[in-house]
């Protein structure tokens, strides 16, 4: 079995501004350690998937920034989407990459590139499992994640009947994909034994294509053109979809196995104090920091000092001429703080 990984490194966001910004988004900021995310997560597929067969999906506009950030990834592993169109086109276009450069047959694994993982470790063991059982069974594998709370921010999956087999490894076929719920359905759902919608997927990279054809005529229409490598006119074609939406809630095809390895997907600046080492008054940092009766707060300083004085639970971000404020329950809500501020303030790069 050859494996691949693809990492999908697309979208500008908003959710950690001030810092990100289109030029530098989210997935290129050291938010957990010194390193960008993308860095770490490459850093962390590397003993499972060689540097030749990583692939990177991004926007085209940042398709030399990641190179740079990459040196070790050959140029052409680095995929510059023409049109953002949603998860099922750019793993698709991923999946004819594979099929053209390598085998029908080969295993690709999918991750986003900016989650924190706790355990590198079991997270490539528990990859490695779901790349194995998607080759014995022919599927579409998703790994879930045994929730660590009732967390409304996370869509959610019901297993469904066990996989029979010994290599089954505890896997499930999926009943159903649950959006994101209220709280009290969302302890429901845990207390019922749903898992987390992670957003890893593996599969053959053949399966996948097989199922797009079968299940998303937002997106088969355009596969000939995939798999001739006209990027250009492959995403002018698509209609945008997720992948969840286009082909998984629509294919019967797709198991789930559980993960515990610490994953978050780290969503907003409030998450980092879920992800980051803490003081021992619980203020979660980087940069030149000094939290006196201070507690539980989120300080990433990349300009200057920050001196926190007898406050707790804030959200404090500095970058060259520009500060943030904000609490950790408000800091989710940064789209309406844009809308309300002048242009100056918000586009400022």
């Amino acid at each position: 079995m050859s494996r691949w990984a693809v990492i999908l490194a697309g979208g500008v966001g908003s959710r950690f501004w001030p810092l990100s910004t289109p030029k530098r988004p989210k997935q290129l900021l050291p938010l957990i350690t010194q390193s960008p995310l993308l860095a770490d997560t490459v850093a962390r597929l590397a003993a499972l998937v060689p540097a030749e067969h990583t692939l990177v999906v991004t926007n085209a506009s940042l398709v030399l920034a990641v190179r740079a950030l990459l040196p070790d990834l050959p140029p052409e592993n680095v995929i510059g989407e023409p049109r953002a169109a949603g998860t099922a086109p750019a793993l698709a276009w991923a999946a004819a990459t594979i099929a053209r450069r390598g085998r029908a047959e080969d295993v690709m694994i999918c991750v986003h590139a900016d989650w924190a993982i706790g355990n590198d470790v079991e997270f490539r063991a528990t990859l490695a499992r779901a790349a194995a059982l998607a080759e014995h069974e022919q599927s579409l594998v998703t790994v879930g994640i045994v929730p660590a709370r009732a967390d409304p921010g996370f869509g959610y999956i019901e297993p469904g009947a066990p996989v029979d087999g010994t290599a089954s490894d505890g896997a499930r076929r999926v009943a159903r994909f649950a959006e994101k719920p209220n709280r009290e359905t969302a302890a429901r759902m845990v207390a019922s034994g749903y898992l987390w919608n992670s957003g890893i997927f593996v599969w053959r990279a053949g399966d996948f294509l097989a199922e797009v054809r079968a299940r998303s005529p937002e997106v088969a229409p355009a596969l000939p053109h995939a798999e001739s490598g006209d990027i250009a006119t492959f995403f002018s074609s698509v209609t945008p979809i997720s992948v969840d939406e286009g082909v998984l809630e629509r294919s019967p095809r797709v198991l789930v196995i559980p993960g515990d390895f610490g994953w978050d997907d780290v969503g907003t600046w409030a998450a980092l104090h879920r992800v980051r080492d803490r003081d021992d008054s619980g203020n979660a940092t980087f940069g030149d920091v000094h939290a006196v009766k201070a507690s539980n707060n989120v300080v990433h300083a990349e300009a200057g000092s920050v001196v926190l004085y007898g406050v707790s639970d804030l959200v404090v971000v500095t970058r060259e001429g520009l500060t943030l404020v904000t609490t950790k329950d408000r800091a989710a809500e940064l789209k309406q703080l844009l809308d309300a501020l002048p242009p100056s303030v918000r586009e400022r790069s």
